[in-house]
């Protein structure tokens, strides 16, 4: 069975990927455990608000060679196919070349060893530059398919720019490698001219890093195009909803009315004392309606599915794939034994009191092949912990120590942590678990720690 991964993805959010087969069913539960003194509940942080806000899903064509010496260099040239052939070979080309260059370069800033590291860099900078000279070797002569080249080709000059900067950033100085510094140096150098020489950008959008920065953002949304299915959203409750709502507006006015049938037999004529009394009943009817609405629903709703996410391909308009999505707070005991079991894992100290929110997406892929060169799909889901931080208080204090009667202080912020059980299910009933714990502060997520010493499994049910 595929293993999801969980990982940090920006300050305040993390993202969940889980690759799919053709025709595949899988189901994926995540149990937040959050502490009570962070002060979010029901009624602070409703799911529906959450879940529109801070929960985001996407789905792509996935190959595992994501590596630049493996990335798809066939294209198709205006005489060899459509219009949407070359678009889409194109833009699969972007999309691996971009998690390519991220995968390449985040593995080389992990090497410790310094000749090692620039190695890496002087074979990823080669790589690179023999890619785009791929891409740029056919620049199609039709305007419409030159309108995408020149995307495509500014948003990865762009980016490659940025990465390689990026790197020597964050590099290990060392005066023997200067030769390789300077090398990627002269490439970000010629990919800037580049730019310049092709007019990709104007020199208002340059002097703006804001402009420029969302500029290629666009642009990478449209190079996605084809690659990244089309998402469409349906709340599955909203019919239902609204028939509970017109049922406890009915009782509610039907036991009015007959209060106010029965008020007859004791008051004869209209008087100030009977306008007083049905005043005092409609200001009841308004002060309970909305409250026993809330607990009703929330009776009804509990285990239901909330939301329909239906995945289309942009080009070929066809149903790849759907998640079914839940997202609910819950109880302790409706907890399944084994997350239990895992949550009852953490120390003593740990054990305080807490909100459950369970989140659970079950996706199934109605295509029965993808696209030539791939085998699977993946699914991103990103949670963003905003919403929480709003809560949290900014308590920064003073710890103090002292060294031969001398007295000194530094300042210590206030951190939260988080349990949460990753939960994967396939078809065959086949199950995988893991526990993370999830530190977070005001401003980010300091650290996201998968519990290793505790034996993840897959269980037959």
């Amino acid at each position: 069975m595929k293993i999801v991964s969980l990982m940090q993805d920006e300050n305040l959010s993390f993202k969940v990927n889980q690759q799919l087969l053709p025709q595949e069913t899988q189901q994926l539960d995540l149990y937040f455990s959050i502490p009570d003194e962070m002060g979010i509940n029901a009624l602070t942080l409703p799911e529906d608000t959450y879940f529109y806000s801070s929960i985001k899903s996407y789905l792509a064509y996935f190959s595992q060679e994501v590596h630049l010496p493996l990335v798809r260099s066939r294209f198709i040239s205006q005489k060899k196919g459509e219009e949407s052939d070359y678009r889409t070979n194109l833009n699969l080309f972007s999309y691996q070349f971009r998690l390519a260059l991220d995968n390449d370069l985040k593995q080389a800033l992990q090497e410790e060893d310094v000749d090692v590291f620039y190695q890496a860099a002087t074979d990823l900078l080669e790589q690179t530059e023999g890619l785009l000279k791929k891409l740029r070797r056919y620049t199609p002569p039709d305007q419409k398919l030159s309108s995408y080249f020149e995307n495509v080709d500014n948003y990865l000059s762009w980016y490659t720019e940025q990465s390689f900067l990026s790197l020597l950033a964050n590099s290990p100085k060392s005066s023997d490698q200067t030769v390789v510094r300077d090398k990627i140096f002269d490439l970000c150098r010629s990919e800037n001219k580049y730019r310049q020489d092709n007019n990709y950008n104007s020199q208002i959008t340059l002097d703006d890093p804001n402009r420029i920065t969302n500029k290629m953002r666009l642009l990478q949304r449209l190079s996605e195009f084809g690659v990244v299915f089309k998402r469409e959203t349906s709340n599955l409750n909203n019919h239902l909803k609204r028939f509970v709502r017109g049922g406890v507006t009915t009782v509610i006015m039907g036991f009015m009315m007959a209060i106010v049938l029965n008020s007859r037999t004791v008051y004869t004529e209209v008087t100030l004392l009977l306008i007083l009394f049905l005043g005092l009943l409609y200001g009841l009817r308004e002060v309970f309606r909305d409250d026993l609405m809330r607990i009703i629903w929330r009776w009804i709703e509990k285990g239901r599915p909330k939301w329909l996410h239906v995945f289309t391909d942009s080009l070929s308009k066809a149903k790849m794939a759907q998640q079914t999505i839940w997202l609910e707070y819950i109880k302790e005991s409706d907890l399944p034994e084994k997350v239990d079991a895992l949550f009852q894992k953490r120390r003593q100290q740990n054990k305080q009191s807490a909100q459950l929110l369970h989140f659970r997406c079950e996706s199934r892929v109605f295509a029965k092949e993808f696209m030539p060169g791939f085998g699977e799909i993946q699914n991103q889901l990103f949670f963003n912990m905003t919403p929480f931080v709003r809560f949290l208080k900014k308590g920064e204090g003073r710890l103090y120590s002292f060294e031969g009667g001398k007295i000194s202080n530094q300042g210590v912020e206030r951190r939260y942590q988080m349990n949460l059980i990753l939960v994967q299910t396939n078809k065959h009933e086949k199950t995988f678990y893991s526990r993370y714990k999830i530190t977070i502060n005001r401003s980010k997520i300091v650290n996201i720690e998968e519990m290793e010493n505790e034996q993840n499994f897959e269980q037959s049910e």
